[in-house]
């Protein structure tokens, strides 16, 4: 692939909702290591995908080729039928860590690329995640869970049409990642960004996506549609148990 730089024109810019991810042919190896081969996939504007797989499969490396932070050997991704090899305005990530900046309070870590009415836009969506009234706190006095949600926000402020999100509730407790689906499902509802969430959590990945992919040994396993109303609290019902065993089976 050649290096473009990802632009796309302002009528484009200013589509509220998600833009469509593509990955054809990829292939992706590290020395002698082949983590992805003759990879294809196709994720239409606005859906929740859930990647599940065992460590090494390949989901890290494809979270970091979608967000322009690596290339591929071979192959050609793109965002809105644009190609992508770095890091673009209209994806946001969120990790396990929150990754806050402990000197700044909690709106500047919010408000951290400055642009022009960041505090108002900061404030504004420290209420969408909970935090109304937290903004002028030290991250060191949030919870882990709060945290979590400052970093939420950091990401939402400039209101992303892609969100990445690498195992960001990995490191909570049951009650707190519980908290953090329904907000993020609630948000995700709300602005239909494309998202891609990489876990471990088959019920994590059934409670919150259209749609589940697992990953193994650098191919698709499984590749299925989660048919199940919204919001999703009762994951012991008959239908969503036989999907996290199909996930875990092809796991």
């Amino acid at each position: 692939m050649s290096a473009v730089e990802f632009a796309l024109p302002p009528d484009e810019v200013a589509t509220a909702g998600g833009l469509p991810i593509s990955l054809s042919r990829i292939e992706k190896s590290f020395g002698t290591l082949n983590v992805l081969r003759n990879f294809n996939l196709e994720v239409p504007a606005g859906q929740f995908l859930a990647v599940v797989g065992r460590s090494g499969g390949g989901k890290s490396t494809l979270m970091r080729l979608i967000a322009g932070l690596d290339t591929a050997s071979s192959g050609r991704v793109t965002i809105g039928g644009r190609n992508v090899e770095r890091l673009n305005p209209f994806v946001r990530l969120l990790f396990q860590e929150a990754r806050l900046v402990p000197w700044q309070r909690v709106i500047e870590n919010v408000g951290i690329a400055r642009g022009p009415n960041w505090q108002e836009t900061a404030r504004r969506t420290l209420v969408d995640v909970g935090l109304e009234g937290r903004e002028n706190d030290w991250p060191t006095v949030l919870s882990g869970g709060q945290r979590q949600r400052v970093a939420l926000a950091r990401a939402l402020v400039s209101e992303p049409q892609i969100l990445l999100l690498d195992e960001p509730f990995g490191a909570l407790d049951a009650l707190t990642r519980i908290e953090m689906h329904r907000l993020l499902e609630q948000i995700w509802g709300d602005r239909r960004f494309t998202t891609v969430l990489i876990t471990h959590d088959v019920a994590e990945a059934v409670a919150l996506a259209d749609r589940v992919v697992v990953l193994r040994e650098g191919a698709i396993a499984l590749d299925t549609d989660i048919d199940l109303d919204r919001p999703r609290r009762e994951l012991a019902d008959p239908l969503a148990v036989d999907l996290q065993r199909r996930i875990l089976e092809a796991v």
